[in-house]
């Protein structure tokens, strides 16, 4: 059974380094959660290495405007990893071809913008779906709408034989008290139809990789037994931990609160319960990150 916590500060002496989810674990998609920022400053403080990897389908830019706009100071955290710019990265290296359709919301074309971590990337080309090589994920154009909306395009798509690249995996997200519908749900109902998506985030390898880089490039040498994973996902961020034999932290007042009745802290047997129906096994759970 996951052990149940109630601060970072009881644990945090065991690892060197975090990588922790942000949203629903630092900003609730309108503002900084206080009691997670300075949990963060305080373990920077005692000497941590805190990378954030987020689930975002935007590149790091875009997620720093984004952390700035909600007040997630700069000295809560050293480096950040996105499922968008691991996205990008694939997508410069020409894994759904030339000419991609592109799926999400105007203010996402950013993910096309250049990139310099690929030697000699393709130049990529938005046309209609009936002309394209591939699909770029970034998320529905709606949010708020039911995804199933894509099912007409979805069918062509397949039969095109076109796949789709998905640069957020998570299903759902929550703005507020709000509900969004994320990329990973528009991937999902594609595979489901029988096409192919290609993911980037948690929990797959790929963004693992990249936090590892980025966690690198800070001078520090730092084994996988000494970095904590810390998220409110457990299909994305506990999955992906224990995938890459990380210990975890799991945030349960965050996609599961319902779940776990949590209000300060998750009630132990629903807890329990639904960590078993998830077939999910975090090796620590806390309310709320703090």
């Amino acid at each position: 059974m996951s052990q149940i916590i109630k601060a970072l500060s009881e644990i945090s002496d065991r690892y060197e380094a975090l990588f922790v989810d942000l949203w629903g674990c630092v900003h609730n998609g309108v503002h900084a959660l206080p009691e997670a920022v300075k949990a963060l400053q305080d373990y920077r403080a005692r000497g941590g290495k805190v990378i954030l990897v987020t689930n975002s389908p935007r590149p790091r830019s875009g997620v720093l405007v984004q952390l700035d706009t909600f007040g997630v100071p700069e000295d809560a955290w050293d480096d950040i990893a996105t499922s968008g710019d691991s996205a990008r990265s694939a997508m410069f290296r020409g894994v759904v071809g030339s000419k991609v359709w592109f799926i999400g919301q105007p203010h996402e074309q950013i993910f096309f913008d250049p990139i310099d971590v690929v030697g000699d990337p393709l130049e990529i080309t938005q046309v209609p779906l009936d002309q394209a090589e591939g699909i770029v994920c970034m998320g529905p154009t709606d949010p708020m709408a039911d995804p199933d909306a894509y099912r007409p395009q979805f069918l062509m798509a397949k039969q095109m034989g076109l796949k789709l690249l998905c640069a957020n995996p998570d299903i759902v997200v929550d703005r507020g008290d709000v509900r969004e519908w994320c990329a990973g749900a528009l991937a999902k109902l594609y595979t489901e139809m029988g096409g192919e998506s290609l993911y980037f985030g948690k929990p797959h390898p790929a963004i693992y990789d990249l936090a590892r880089r980025r966690l690198s490039a800070l001078d520090v040498d730092i084994p996988d037994s000494a970095i904590l994973a810390i998220g409110d996902g457990v299909i994305t961020d506990i999955q992906g931990a224990m995938g890459e034999d990380i210990d975890s932290l799991f945030i349960s007042g965050g996609l599961a609160a319902a779940e776990t009745n949590t209000v300060t802290q998750p009630d132990p047997d629903k807890l329990e319960a639904y960590l078993k129906a998830e077939q999910s096994n975090p090796t620590f759970s806390i309310g709320h990150l703090r």
